[in-house]
């Protein structure tokens, strides 16, 4: 992202000696991508970062992956994947794999605990809060998350979720085998946002000081590259310290809140297509959000997206707010998710082409993961499935 930030103590001159108040060191770690050559931040820790006293095995959630077979596009209904079961569930192992493949996983959590310490080590994180609240506490320092919010996680970075005010924390968490970066056609050479970009700097909001927790033989989960479903698994780390014992850190890699409300939406005089929508980009994927606005004002336009077939991608839309203009009559509502498979050429639902000729303004909120190589079905996809959804294009009527 290479938007510095400093939080806290920290020396003037890296890699020198920063003591402290009774004359011994702090301990100074960098956190860094690409092997030193790409962003970083330098953490200040009273105590050893490489110290633990135990290690585990820690069984992740089900990871397993089912092929999309027959090929069919598929509606999925999250909001019935929980009940009353929220209540005891927390927003890192309560997560249910929704969709997958080998470059990004999408799940699905309703969550009232707070969850253990947690380190995903496979790829970034950005978790999408569709209602509720949440402080998240981090090695970095603590952000709040609420309705609307993305928070994005760098890999490897050490943080708990602790959902607030006594309502599910629903969060839809898109998990990388990679980084997740603002679009580069946003940024320029040197890292900041440039003018045609539909969010910038002052959205974004990193933690503001260090949290200093105390606490000896303390528990970390961490997922990691191994040999379980889906090339996943999970150790179990005790450190003798609490690893949120940094003083003071500083530089372009840390967590961070953006808040859907603050894109600014690019609309034009004919349909836009969805790279307008863009808000993030991972290996092999890109996030985009579609959110109120003003739609074409070509006198002669149809305000719906036209039909298409998107070789190269699978879409999935999750519809987290609003009224969807183009899936009216499909049965999809808040908290489904379409799943829109290469291969099938897909768009408005019957009806919705003609009746959007003449609307001035699209009352909608959605976030959507477009893949270059094909997803499967997680267990929660398989269990929220509603399985009229391919059918409605043609009246819901299928071969006997």
């Amino acid at each position: 992202m290479a938007y510095y930030r400093r939080v806290g103590e920290v020396p003037p001159t890296r890699h020198t000696q920063h003591r402290t108040p009774e004359g011994g060191l702090y301990y100074e770690e960098l956190m860094g991508e690409e092997g030193f050559s790409s962003d970083s931040s330098l953490l200040y820790h009273r105590n050893i970062p490489s110290a633990i006293v135990d290690a585990r095995p820690w069984e992740v959630p089900d990871q397993a992956r089912t092929p999309n077979a027959p090929l069919v596009p598929r509606h999925l209904k999250l909001h019935g994947l929980f009940g009353e079961d929220w209540k005891s569930a927390d927003a890192v192992t309560g997560r249910r794999l929704v969709l997958g493949n080998d470059d990004v996983r999408i799940s699905y959590v309703a969550a009232g605990q707070p969850s253990d310490l947690y380190r995903n080590a496979i790829g970034d994180e950005c978790v999408y809060v569709e209602s509720g609240r949440a402080t998240v506490e981090t090695v970095f320092g603590a952000v709040e998350a609420g309705e609307g919010d993305y928070v994005v996680l760098p890999r490897a970075t050490t943080h708990r979720w602790v959902p607030e005010g006594g309502e599910p924390l629903r969060a839809y968490a898109i998990e990388a085998n990679s980084h997740i970066t603002p679009p580069k056609r946003y940024l320029s050479r040197f890292g900041q946002f440039l003018e045609h970009a539909p969010y910038c700097e002052r959205d974004l909001r990193g933690p503001s000081e260090p949290l200093l927790a105390e606490g000896r033989d303390v528990d970390v989960l961490i997922k990691h590259r191994g040999s379980g479903a889906g090339g996943i698994a999970g150790t179990r780390y005790t450190y003798p310290a609490h690893p949120f014992d940094v003083v003071g850190w500083d530089g372009c890699l840390y967590p961070y809140v953006f808040n859907v409300a603050d894109f600014q939406p690019i609309t034009g005089r004919v349909h836009q297509p969805p790279p307008v929508h863009q808000v993030f980009e991972g290996h092999n994927f890109v996030v985009c959000n579609f959110v109120p606005r003003k739609v074409d004002y070509h006198p002669l336009s149809i305000p719906v997206p036209y039909y298409h077939s998107n070789v190269d991608s699978d879409e999935v839309m999750f519809y987290c707010g609003g009224d969807y203009e183009a899936r009216k009559g499909s049965g999809i509502g808040r908290g489904s998710i379409s799943l829109h498979p290469g291969g099938h050429s897909h768009g408005p639902q019957p009806g919705a082409y003609e009746a959007s000729v003449g609307v001035q303004a699209f009352e909608e909120l959605a976030v959507m993961v477009d893949t270059f190589r094909p997803l499967d079905l997680g267990e929660g996809g398989q269990a929220a499935e509603d399985p009229g959804y391919a059918w409605t294009w043609a009246g819901g009527r299928r071969p006997q």
